[in-house]
């Protein structure tokens, strides 16, 4: 073998160790950068993780419960095509996620009760769709409530039984939606009711759910600990913080084990 021929060789096996380094930084980056782009798909079109903040959808959903939400669910809109995929519309009974229609838009979550077209009504705290009583073993009632005119009969006869705390879009719109003492459904719009009757702010007071809105459906309870609302209140970073820190601390006696992967019905 001639000396050019033996500095070539040397060359090319000293450059092997290199390119394989090479070849392996560059596989590392690339299965990073796919990791990410399907994490930040999944959680944008298929899946999304929800904390309950408040007592409104008590004892089927707790203060401190980590929610799944499927986000693909509902996402038919009349194409040819979405008889293919696993959508579905929303029914009567499901919980839903949804931008709130006023102020910042926060997230919800609800029981659907009304769909478009339905007929609603409450009388003596029995909720009544298309002049049908509705079955309704997840609706929760509290005797120590405070009395509110509208966990007893909904909706208004009159303007003179309109409430303080009602949503003063909503308090200017609703008798365009009443007909022969009922709530009337508009399309694409959806009357939506927390579980927990007695201490719940939903469509009573605010109105309808519009379909865009519908973020998706709960699933599963991925983790849950012991919480009180005022401990989802305080949004700065500090707050937070607080908050993470006195989860950790009080991890082992107030995470609920027997609600971790309880299914949302």
């Amino acid at each position: 073998m001639s000396d050019a021929a033996r500095v070539a060789d040397s060359q090319a096996v000293v450059a092997s160790p290199q390119a394989r380094a090479h070849t392996s930084l560059g596989e590392y980056i690339e299965s990073l950068l796919v990791t990410i782009i399907l994490a930040l798909f999944g959680t944008s079109f298929v899946v999304q993780a929800f904390k309950i903040p408040s007592q409104s959808m008590e004892p089927t959903l707790l203060v401190g419960d980590h929610l799944l939400v499927n986000k693909f669910i509902f996402g038919g809109r009349g194409h040819v095509y979405d008889k293919f995929l696993p959508y579905r519309d929303v029914r009567r009974g499901d919980v839903i996620v949804f931008k709130f229609p006023f102020q910042d838009h926060p997230h919800y979550v609800k029981r659907v009760i009304g769909l478009p077209g339905d007929r609603v009504k409450i009388v003596e705290q029995q909720v009544y769709v298309n002049g049908q009583r509705l079955d309704e073993p997840y609706a929760y009632h509290d005797r120590a409530a405070p009395y509110d005119p509208f966990l007893y009969n909904f909706p208004p006869a009159s303007s003179d039984e309109l409430l303080s705390n009602m949503q003063p879009e909503w308090s200017e719109d609703i008798f365009n939606h009443i007909h022969n003492g009922e709530v009337v459904v508009p399309p694409d719009k959806y009357f939506a009711m927390g579980d927990n009757r007695d201490h719940s702010w939903d469509s009573r007071y605010w109105g309808f759910v519009d379909r865009d809105a519908i973020m998706g459906r709960p699933v599963v309870i991925y983790w849950s600990i012991q919480s009180s609302e005022s401990e989802y209140t305080d949004e700065s970073f500090t707050g937070r913080l607080q908050s993470i820190f006195s989860a950790l601390l009080h991890l082992p006696s107030q995470a609920r084990w027997q609600r971790v992967l309880r299914p949302v019905h």
